[in-house]
């Protein structure tokens, strides 16, 4: 059992990042579990939709609400997000051997969203890693109880990290 984190700067890279991780994984036969976000393209006038794909190979669900063009309030659709955790919560009644999430955010440092699954693969003793940003950071580290470790944003850290045998 490993628990990590990553953070990346630019808009959407945090979500290819991991998105690319989990497909890499499932191809050397890595069983995931957890959720990637999946953006759509936009217009640059207004914010992408938020889909997250279900691991290994669930459903997609749009997580992000339309709030109005001009709405600069935070466009999560916490019904949404909760049948993700459902959907996923599903999925792990099977072996796997790693947990992705997308975003350890709000709901989560709020005791809410995924953070009762990330605590079962846990105790399962599967690997986690999650998305974090700069606001969450904090609260990641004091939910893992400072036993989480960094990884840097890059695919080859990503794998060094998750290798269940360097040699």
């Amino acid at each position: 059992m490993k628990i990590a984190y990553t953070m990346t700067e630019g808009k959407g890279e945090l979500d290819r990042l991991l998105a690319d991780f989990a497909a890499e994984l499932a191809a050397k036969g890595v069983r995931t579990r957890g959720i990637v976000q999946i953006n759509s393209d936009c217009e640059p006038s207004h914010r992408c939709d938020m889909d997250v794909q279900i691991l290994p190979d669930g459903d997609r669900i749009r997580i992000s609400q339309f709030l109005g063009k001009e709405s600069k309030g935070c466009r999560l659709n916490p019904e949404a997000l909760e049948q993700a955790v459902v959907e996923v919560g599903k999925s792990m009644q099977d072996p796997f051997d790693i947990f992705i999430l997308n975003k350890f955010g709000k709901q989560e440092s709020d005791g809410r969203g995924f953070r009762d699954l990330v605590a079962h693969a846990l105790a399962e003793g599967a690997h986690v890693i999650a998305g974090v940003n700069g606001m969450n950071r904090q609260n990641f580290e004091d939910f893992s109880g400072g036993i989480a470790t960094y990884v840097p944003p890059e695919p080859g850290a990503l794998m060094a990290w998750y290798d269940p045998d360097p040699d």
